[in-house]
């Protein structure tokens, strides 16, 4: 595994949409949304594990190993709202 990888996913969350000096600079200042960032890893993460035709439940459990702090019920609201 290649260890830029990585360490762009620890430093830019969003690696994968802007560059890191971009994120960077928006997180110096103080304009990025965490909440928004973990909320669009849950999407997507759901997203790939549907993909592989494991079952929205499952998918929800798996995904609450990464984040035990949140309910069963948040983690179905943040992957079924409504994208605005």
């Amino acid at each position: 595994m290649n260890t830029t990888n990585i360490h762009n996913e620890i430093d830019n969350p969003l690696a994968d949409l802007i560059e890191d000096d971009v994120y960077d600079v928006l997180n110096q200042y103080g304009l990025i949304n965490h909440k928004s960032v973990r909320d669009y890893h849950i999407r997507r993460t759901f997203k790939d594990l549907r993909s592989v035709k494991l079952s929205a439940g499952d998918a929800i459990d798996k995904i609450r190993q990464k984040y035990p702090y949140l309910q069963f019920d948040t983690i179905r609201k943040i992957v079924y709202q409504p994208q605005r």
